[in-house]
């Protein structure tokens, strides 16, 4: 009995934390405790009479975190009450009632989506180092509005937290129609009703602690073209801010902490294009990546400037949007033809780097179908788009499968992201997939 009270007691101080908890009889009624409510998918929600879409949003990323905290390996002690909070003694802890009544809060507790981004800067939590390496992880956009006005259907359905299902239609022999439905399982999915801060908390938040212990983090925005890279990293403005904005905002709060004060951040930016590298801060200048004595690479001649807030980041980020190379193609009109690669450095009082977090918008992937209609030029730019997509596949392959051998040579995308694989580095892939039935063939 104690032990169904504890976990009652938890549950309902998870779903307070997130502003959740005139729900909680809803959960109590339908059995739900602490040990299968991160079991829930965005179908169950319904159940407990969760129809609102920002407390549907709520829910979805405390089950996020929730899960995080669980795949957790560290031995440090967290807090299962609330995740966001550093481990305390149980023992003073009021015990909930056994009926289904949420106790009265004698003091307001703060919503989670009130929360700040990340915590007071404190030292870097331990709880970290048991992430894993690299995640993949998925995004659906929703239909745009050329793809409502051609009747397109939406094809990509999201079965569960980490599941997705994509119904191809096909055709028989005989002119049947028919639809094939495609099942894949990614460490994350999620849907279209989620935004770009919800996304932040779940995939690029985790590894900001980790450049402050001087480790490497990366995270790719991959997809093709058309499925919502671009925002993904940059929002679209105003309110809607991206990966740049939100990560930029932690690594400067966590900067002006007494304990960094050793610490400054540079941010770089370069794009790849057609196997080649252009400064994006100094007007497309060429640069040249060279290997060290120690097999380091190196971008000789690369610009970097001094940060310390996100206003001036988000500056540097628009005037190298500006200069990045675009193109107009079979399947978007304002299609990015090269990789943009975003560093932010930590470094020394001496000018030695710290740790380094690197984004990496990347270029459409195409078939070659695609850009049949196009000139010379823009199939060629397809097919080393696609050359160093595949030569990025096998790298996270390989570091997946723990290979000895790691292939970094096969293109200057992965040489250039050498150090985002080895050692103590953490990778996260944001791949975004377009629903809409015309393009079932480049989502699969």
């Amino acid at each position: 009995i104690f032990s169904k009270m504890e976990q009652s007691n938890r549950l309902y101080e998870w779903l307070n934390t997130a502003g959740l908890a005139q729900y909680y009889p809803n959960f109590v009624k339908e059995g739900i405790d602490e040990n299968n409510f991160t079991q829930l998918s965005i179908q169950d929600y319904s159940k407990f009479k969760i129809t609102q879409l920002p407390d549907r949003k709520k829910l979805f990323t405390l089950i996020s975190v929730l899960k995080q905290e669980r795949q957790s390996r560290e031995t440090t002690p967290l807090d299962r009450a609330n995740p966001y909070m550093p481990y305390h003694d149980r023992s003073a802890r009021p015990a909930a009632p056994a009926t289904a009544a949420p106790p009265q809060q004698s003091a307001p507790q703060v919503p989670l989506y009130q929360a700040p981004i990340m915590a007071p800067p404190t030292a870097p939590s331990p709880a970290y180092a048991g992430l894993k390496r690299i995640r993949v992880v998925v995004r659906k956009r929703p239909l745009n509005r050329k793809e409502i006005s051609k009747q397109q259907a939406d094809i990509v359905t999201i079965d569960s937290d980490d599941t997705i299902s994509i119904h191809e239609p096909k055709i028989k022999v005989d002119l049947t129609k028919y639809v094939e439905r495609h099942r894949f399982r990614f460490d994350q999915v999620f849907d279209q009703d989620v935004g770009n801060e919800q996304i932040y908390r779940c995939t690029s938040y985790p590894l900001v602690e980790s450049i402050f212990r001087g480790g490497k983090a990366t995270c790719f925005a991959y997809g093709q073209t058309g499925s919502g890279k671009t925002y993904t990293m940059m929002g679209k403005g105003g309110d809607s801010v991206g990966m740049y904005a939100l990560a930029g905002q932690d690594i400067f709060n966590m900067l002006r902490s007494p304990q960094y004060s050793h610490l400054h951040a540079t941010v770089s930016f370069f794009e790849i294009y057609g196997g080649k590298l252009f400064d994006l801060l100094d007007g497309r200048k060429k640069l040249q990546a060279l290997e060290d004595a120690h097999q380091n690479v190196c971008i000789a001649g690369l610009k970097e400037v001094d940060v310390d807030n996100t206003e001036t980041l988000l500056a540097l980020i628009d005037v190298g949007n500006r200069a990045r190379s675009t193109g107009s193609t079979g399947a978007n009109a304002d299609s990015s033809r090269s990789h943009a690669i975003l560093q932010i450095c930590l470094k020394n009082m001496s000018g030695k780097p710290s740790g380094k977090f690197s984004f990496i918008d990347l270029a459409g992937s195409e078939r070659a179908a695609d850009t049949s209609d196009n000139n010379r030029q823009t199939r060629m730019e397809g097919a080393e788009i696609n050359k160093s997509l595949l030569a990025l596949k096998e790298c996270i392959r390989a570091l997946d499968l723990q290979h000895a051998h790691l292939p970094f040579r096969g293109s200057k995308l992965t040489m250039v992201l050498k150090d985002s694989f080895v050692g103590d580095a953490r990778t996260v892939m944001i791949a975004n997939v377009s629903p809409n039935s015309g393009s079932s063939e480049n989502t699969l």
